[in-house]
């Protein structure tokens, strides 16, 4: 396919109460799931980091089902999870399903470049889960940076940008999914990853990275510190 291309998705303009905005998060759990995007963060991150994370965060975190989904994989029991996302809309249940694991949630409503520039401490494992894509090579490559200072390990599961997943997105109505996902499935699809375009934006450093294709439509992106 063309270079990224980044175009305004609907649910980002959507009040978060708004109907269509509520049937397109639930659309969006779906499609995680059938995607299996938290079975590739989680098994992505485990090799490298060794033991469960005592640490976690996640950017653009949404409604915190990804992240919940994701700990239980890692067996992140008595983790500090962090979900970073500018409108707060983690439900009650989640917050359950975290405290069921033992996990100490800290919702923060905040933008993303506000909390990363923010005095914190070192974070075992930072996420980002269809986040990426939203972002234009520039500022991207400054949330890259931030990141870095403060992650351990770094693991994004991000639109693979190819023609096959975008014939998969054309038959989203199939399985029942409103207008707002659809049209936003082909727009995060067309601002999607291939061939290593996130590690270029990755700064330099004491860093191992990887940056593969993964699953049906699905791109991967991880980076391991490799000193202290």
């Amino acid at each position: 396919m063309d270079a990224r291309r980044l175009e305004g998705e609907w649910l980002d303009e959507l009040p978060a109460d708004d109907p269509r905005a509520r049937r397109s998060r639930a659309d969006l759990r779906r499609i995680n799931a059938l995607m299996g995007n938290a079975r590739i963060v989680a098994a992505a991150a485990k090799p490298v980091l060794q033991a469960p994370p005592g640490s976690i965060v996640e950017l653009g975190a949404g409604d915190g089902a990804f992240a919940l989904r994701a700990a239980h994989l890692l067996g992140a029991r008595e983790a500090a999870v962090t979900l970073v996302d500018r409108q707060s809309i983690v439900a009650a249940g989640t917050r359950a399903g975290f405290a069921k694991l033992g996990a100490r949630l800290e919702v923060a409503p905040s933008d993303v470049f506000e909390w990363l520039e923010s005095p914190g401490p070192a974070v075992h494992l930072v996420m980002a889960n269809l986040f990426l894509h939203h972002f234009e090579d520039e500022p991207l490559r400054r949330m890259l940076s931030l990141v870095a200072r403060r992650a351990r390990v770094f693991v994004a599961c991000e639109p693979r940008r190819s023609a096959f997943a975008m014939a998969g997105a054309r038959m989203l109505g199939a399985i029942g999914c409103n207008d707002v996902t659809r049209h936003d499935a082909a727009v995060s699809i067309r601002a999607g990853f291939r061939d290593g375009e996130i590690s270029a934006l990755w700064p330099a450093g004491a860093w191992s990275l990887r940056e593969e294709a993964r699953g049906l439509f699905s791109h991967l992106f991880v980076a391991v510190r490799t000193s202290p």
